[in-house]
């Protein structure tokens, strides 16, 4: 008997019984197959019909907005107080009443951008200092005196005239766009330039060297102008990367994890890291709101502070081995994230934003 035909009659046993009982079977009105519950369970058709008045269509509606909103809420509290809890319920079969993975990632790194766009904080600002420099000789070449230090410079960028600058920029993380300002005079702006692109026709055969050479002028020109202007690209290649990190970090955790693979499966601990980097979202969030009131630098190791406890945590309630593998595998996989995806995936924004400011 097809696997249908056997669901079928099963199910019309169990309505039968029901029916003995005082319950009201009704038919599908799909398959005709007895239903019993608000889902036809052959066809999985919806009982109720929708055909309603304007007053039920209103209630309706407000008993589904109530229904998310505490959905929203108990996803929420998962996320933030129980650690691991929300992947937990999605590899035992009990998801229902939280928020999907994929929807709840989407959800909270939208809302870290718009609340950066909304209260005007930049990711990074970059300020840059022009700080008058003279040449001097030292014996063995020239090198240019600043408030830097020593930095040697070739011989035909020692035979330019003065006046000569040195640039120091100033990276500011989370600060109100605007709050920080350049003040560098016309003369150190075409003092840089003039530099630079000495130095880039000192490599005239080497195209990459031109070719980077010119982008630094581009950027330090941008830059002088407005200290936020990486800042916009940040902004459209940091969503970018991360979804790439994603499936990545669950790679990692497959493989430390292989000998739990009949238990967890990747889309397992794919979900993992899409709770892990949700979480990252709302630390760092808060790390914002935190560096408006306290050193920016205090807010980060806190954030970071967080965020390592927490990944601790999830691993401890979602793999539940004991705490000397929990330890050693968290302490690893964090180590090889870092080094060989992580720290890369910064450059990489970096680069790009650079590229396209």
């Amino acid at each position: 008997m097809p696997r249908n035909s056997k669901e079928r009659a099963a199910v019309e046993k169990i309505a039968a019984a029901a029916g003995e009982h005082g319950v009201a079977v009704e038919s599908c009105a799909n398959c005709t197959a007895p239903m019993i519950g608000a889902y036809c369970a052959v066809c999985g058709q919806e009982r109720e019909s929708h055909r309603r008045s304007i007053f039920g269509l209103v209630h309706n509606l407000f008993e589904e907005i109530v229904s998310f909103d505490s959905r929203i809420l108990r996803t929420a509290r998962a996320l933030v107080v129980r650690p691991g809890e929300l992947s937990l319920a999605f590899q035992q079969g009990r998801s229902r009443r939280y928020v999907p993975a994929l929807r709840l990632y989407l959800f909270v790194s939208l809302l870290f951008f718009l609340v950066l766009d909304a209260t005007r904080l930049a990711i990074v600002q970059v300020q840059v200092t022009a700080t008058p420099a003279k040449i001097v000789t030292d014996g063995g070449g020239h090198k240019i005196l600043s408030a830097n230090g020593p930095m040697y410079v070739p011989d035909c960028l020692a035979k330019e005239p003065g006046p000569h600058y040195s640039a120091t920029p100033q990276v500011h993380f989370f600060g109100r766009i605007g709050d920080f300002q350049n003040h560098i005079p016309a003369s150190a702006l075409a003092s840089l330039d003039r530099d630079l692109k000495h130095g880039g026709r000192s490599n005239a055969g080497d195209k990459l060297g031109g070719w980077i050479t010119s982008r630094v002028l581009h950027t330090l020109d941008a830059v002088a102008i407005n200290p936020a202007a990486v800042n916009g690209p940040l902004t459209e290649w940091i969503p970018r990367v991360l979804f790439v990190l994603l499936p990545l970090y669950a790679l990692l955790l497959a493989i430390f994890y292989w000998r739990q693979r009949r238990k967890f499966y990747f889309i397992d601990h794919l979900v993992f890291s899409l709770h892990v980097h949700s979480f990252v979202f709302v630390a760092i969030l808060a790390a914002v709101g935190l560096a408006q009131v306290v050193p920016a630098g205090t807010a980060a190791w806190a954030a970071l502070t967080a965020i390592g406890l927490y990944i601790l945590l999830a691993i401890r309630r979602f793999y539940r081995q004991n705490w000397f593998w929990t330890c050693t595998k968290f302490a690893t996989i964090s180590a090889f994230y870092t080094l060989f995806f992580l720290l890369p995936a910064i450059a990489v924004i970096f680069l790009f934003s650079l590229l396209e400011v």
